[in-house]
Order: C-alpha cells, then structure tokens, then sequence
C-alpha cells in the first residue's frame, strides 16, 4: 500500500503538468487563431473602402438614377428588358463569343508563355515588351488597324481578295490581338518559377514528356491558367471597341448595347437593365471560377527564374521558339506596324508631317484647349500613380487572400474581379453622378483619372501575385513565425523575396492598363488634361486627312511609349539571376 503511494505521487503533477501544457498550446494556437483573423480583416480594410467608395457608390449611383423615375422604383422595366428578344440575342453573343475568345487565346498564347519561360533567346526582353503594348492600347485604336489589315483595301484584300470585316473571325483575331499578353505575362510569369527538375524526375521514372507535363506542371499551372483565362473572358466579355469597328452593325454586346442606350438614345432605364444583367453574368463566371480553382492550389516549390531559362536543344525546341516569333509576327507586329505606316503616310508623302501637327495646339482644330503632345505627359502621370494605388490596393488584398478561407473572403476575392466585367460607361457616368458633393467632390481634381485607372489595375495585381503567393510553402511561415517573426516580418523576409518577380509584372500590368483605359477615362478627363487614349479618340471623332493622321501618330507615340515604359520594367532586378 506504502508502495503503491509512492509510486502514484508524482505522477499527479506530471498529469497536471500535461495538461496544463496543453491548455497552453491551446490558448496559444486560440491567439494565434484570432490574430490571422485581425490581420486579414485589416489587410481586407483598405481594398473594402477602396470599393466601396470608388466602384460600388459610383455604379449604385447610376443604376439607381435609371431604375428611380420620379420618386419611383420602375422594377417593371427589368423584366421588360430581359424577355426582350434583342436583349436574348445581345446575351447569347457576348457570352459565346467571350468563350470562343478566351479559348482561341489559350491555344495561341500558351506556347508563347511557355517560350518566354523556359527559353532563353536574344532580344527576349524587347519581344515581352511588344507583345505587351497591343493590350494597353485603346480599342478603337487597335481596332482601326485591323479593319487596314483585314477590310476593304487591307493588306488580306490587297494580296488574295480575302475580307474578314464584320465577320466574326475579324472579333475573335483581335481578341487574342489584345489579350495575347495577359496569357503570356500571368502563366509565364508562375511557370518560369516552377523547379522542372519536378518534371525530370517523372520523365526518369518511365513517364513521357507529354505525360510528365500533363501530370505534373500543369496541375501547377492550373490556377495561373485559370485566373488568365478568367480576365481574358472578362475583357472580351466587356469587349467595346472592337465590335464597334470590326463587327458592324450586325454584332453586339452587352457593352455596346449599354453604350447606345446611355450615350446615343438617352434611355437610362434599359442602361441600367443591362448593367444588372451584366453583373449577374459575371458574378456567376466568378462564383464558378471559385468554386473550381481553390481546390486545385497547393504550394509549390518555387525556383530562381534565371536557373529554369536555357537556350533551345534540338529540333522540336527550335521550331516551337521560330513558331511563336511567327504567330507574334503576323498577329502583333503586323497590325501594330500599320499604325506605324499610317503616321507616317502624309500628303505629301512620307514624313513627320502629322508629328509637327501635333506641337501646335492651333493645328488640332479646335479639338484641344493645349498642344495634344501635352497628353504624353498627362498620361505618364496619371499610369504612374494608377499603378501606386493599384498596387497597394492590390497588395493587401492579395496578402489578405493568400490563406484560403470561408465564403466571406471567397465574396472578397470576387469583389475585385468586378470591375473588369463592368461597363466602363457605368462607371464613367457614375463618377460624375456620385463624386459631386462634399466631402467627395472630386470633379475638378485631377486625381479622380487615376482612380479610375487603378479600379482596373487592381484585379491584374491580385491575380498575378495571389497564384505565386499561395505557392509558397505555410511551413516557411510558420517556422518564422515560431522564431519570434511579427507577421509584417514574416511577410518582408519569407514573401516578398519570393513573390518579387510577380510584384513587378503586376505593376507592369497596372502601369499599362493604365495607359491605356478609355473607357471610364473620357467621361472624367478635364478637357485641359487629356490622356493618350482621350486624344486619339477625339481625333478619330473628326472628319479629315489631317485628323485621322494626328490620331495614327499619337497612337505610334503611345505604343513606343508603352514599348519602352515595358522594356524598362523587363531590366527591374529583384535577385542577381537577372530575371525581375
């Protein structure tokens, strides 16, 4: 009996102590716990108010003012509208063109993606700049010079009597005209970061190449591809210009039919119809995308872009890198090298004659209160604090969705796609019938153009830095964080060496969407300030030799300024591979 007191007293303290060990872990882990949730909530503060002030009032605003009439909601109108048959055919079109876009581009883009990853090649940086520049010019622009290569005289009609104007194939080849680069930028991006010793190692173990990277690199890809097909479906989705000019009358979409009804018939009502349906359909292309790309994220193991580029060996390599140069060739170079020629083709022949015109605000015809080579300025201002705003905006959001959660941060993250699927018209008109009273009235200041912008800049970022943050390992973090590492520590020593690279091709991306947003842009421009876009459409709005040449060198001058603003990113060093 003495024997067994004996035994048994220590062990009541070391049961004590075990649980009391545990009721530690517990609290810590329940500390821990609820400090993720307080920084994700103040990650996700500034991105929310950023919204909520520059994108859900604006757009509220609008359709408010077309469905209120009187003091009276008008509902009824909905219903009119949406079982109208034009407005059935109208939806059918956007949303099968869209997807017969976006997989047109993934088949074209993603071997370029792949070259401009895994390739190393002479002139590679200036290549990934011109194959950028289609993206950031305004589509009436782009547009203009498709109609030169594929309609009436074009170089197509010219050789072998062939036109495609206002046909379809005309809408799908200047879809992945301008969208080229987004596949391109996104998914290289991610894959010139993937260890393809991963895909060696299944090649050694029996499988083939093709077997290797259809079970190994793509299940990696997944969400880079999923998130560049879902801005490219989005883009095409809104797609204005391009179906203006290449589609005639015979095609719409939805953001051609809210153009006509707000700009050309003054029917808000049915404007504001369509912004609804508009919303709906997108919400539901990002409700789905969510749904199936969250399961597909694991983390990945992340390498030193300038140890995956090597030059091409054998054969197949280099007929893969001569076949991308000559898709990037004829589907970019050649319409942009129009524009070039058109600048160029005065009068009196070729010369700077159209350049000269524009130093002089007196030669713009009354289009300009100053010189319109003032709107290079303009523009460069504007792209550069756009991309400020955007990444900042972007940056927390994406920090703030890099951890999978519930359905409140799966809502968040759809919430920043939004602006890509809404009508630029909308939000155009509802910065000017929203932003108009204290202590928001910022008609009059110049700051309200790069808000705009970088409501378009701020989903590119999230996108592209959200794939490679996810791909980096938890286990990172968790071991700097039990070595004492605050989480702003954390996130400067473990993330942002890693992700360096996809900040930069974000702000990439945010600096050229912002050069060349039109849409939202020309409601809001003071006609003293004018952006690139601005002018080129002011321009192409007036009859004349002369007019029409001033709109083709501003054009040149924005697609050698973007050319170049590009190519300058491209030398960005974040690491001592070379690679930005």
């Amino acid at each position: 009996m003495g024997q067994d007191m004996v035994l048994a007293g220590p062990v009541e303290p070391r049961e004590n102590r075990k649980k009391a060990d545990g009721h530690r872990k517990a609290d810590k882990a329940d500390h821990g716990g609820r400090r993720a949730i307080a920084l994700r909530l103040a990650l996700m503060a500034v991105p929310l108010a950023f919204f909520a002030v520059f994108f859900a009032y604006p757009v509220a605003a609008i359709v408010t003012r077309g469905l209120r009439v009187g003091g009276r909601w008008r509902f009824g109108r909905i219903a009119e509208v949406v079982t109208d048959p034009a407005t059935l055919d109208v939806l059918w079109f956007t949303c099968w063109q869209a997807v017969a876009s976006t997989a047109l581009t993934l088949a074209v883009a993603l071997p370029g993606a792949y070259v401009f990853a895994r390739f190393d090649f002479p002139g590679k940086g200036l290549l990934r700049a011109v194959v950028t520049v289609p993206f950031v010019l305004p589509t009436v622009v782009a547009g203009s010079a498709f109609l030169a290569v594929l309609g009436r005289g074009g170089l197509l009609d010219e050789l072998w009597g062939v036109r495609l104007d206002t046909s379809v194939w005309a809408i799908l080849l200047a879809h992945v005209f301008f969208n080229y680069a987004v596949v391109v930028r996104t998914v290289g991006g991610l894959w010139a970061q993937l260890d393809p010793r991963q895909e060696e190692a299944a090649r050694v173990l029996g499988a083939s190449p093709l077997s290797a990277w259809r079970r190994v690199t793509l299940p990696a890809l997944a969400p880079a591809v999923a998130a560049a097909a879902l801005m490219v479906f989005l883009f095409t989705f809104t797609s204005f210009g391009v179906i203006q000019i290449l589609g005639g009358p015979r095609y719409a979409t939805l953001e051609v039919a809210i153009y006509r009804e707000t700009a050309q018939l003054l029917d808000l009502p049915t404007a504001a119809v369509l912004t609804l349906v508009q919303f709906a359909a997108v919400a539901a292309v990002l409700a789905l995308h969510a749904w199936t790309v969250r399961r597909r994220e694991s983390a990945l193991r992340l390498v030193d872009p300038g140890r995956t580029a090597r030059r091409p060996k054998g054969p197949a390599q280099w007929a893969l890198l001569w076949g991308v140069l000559a898709v990037v060739a004829l589907l970019i170079v050649t319409p942009l090298a129009v524009l070039v020629e058109r600048s160029l083709n005065g009068p009196d022949g070729y010369g700077f004659t159209y350049y000269e015109a524009l130093l002089s605000a007196a030669d713009s015809g009354g289009t300009f209160f100053v010189a319109p080579m003032e709107a290079v300025g303009n523009s460069l201002w504007y792209a550069a604090v756009a991309t400020v705003f955007a990444l900042v905006v972007g940056g927390l959001a994406a920090a703030a969705l890099t951890r999978r959660a519930g359905r409140l941060v799966r809502g968040f993250d759809a919430l920043l796609m939004l602006p890509l699927g809404t009508s630029a018209v909308t939000v155009g008109f509802g910065f000017l019938i929203a932003l108009d009273e204290p202590p928001l009235d910022l008609r009059a200041s110049w700051v309200l153009v790069p808000l705009a912008q970088a409501l378009v800049g701020v989903p590119f970022v999230v996108r592209t830095m959200l794939p490679v943050l996810r791909a980096v390992d938890h286990r990172l973090r968790e071991a700097a964080a039990v070595l004492g590492a605050s989480p702003w520590r954390v996130w400067r020593e473990v993330d942002l060496p890693l992700v360096g690279r996809a900040v930069a091709v974000a702000a990439g991306f945010a600096f050229a969407v912002s050069l060349g947003e039109f849409g939202a842009t020309v409601f809001i421009a003071r006609p003293d300030h004018p952006t690139l876009p601005v002018a080129i459409a002011r321009f192409l709005g007036r009859a004349g030799q002369l007019t029409y040449g001033q709109a083709m060198a501003l054009s040149t001058i924005l697609m050698l300024v973007c050319a170049g603003s590009l190519l300058a990113l491209e030398r960005i060093r974040t690491d001592r591979s070379g690679e930005f």
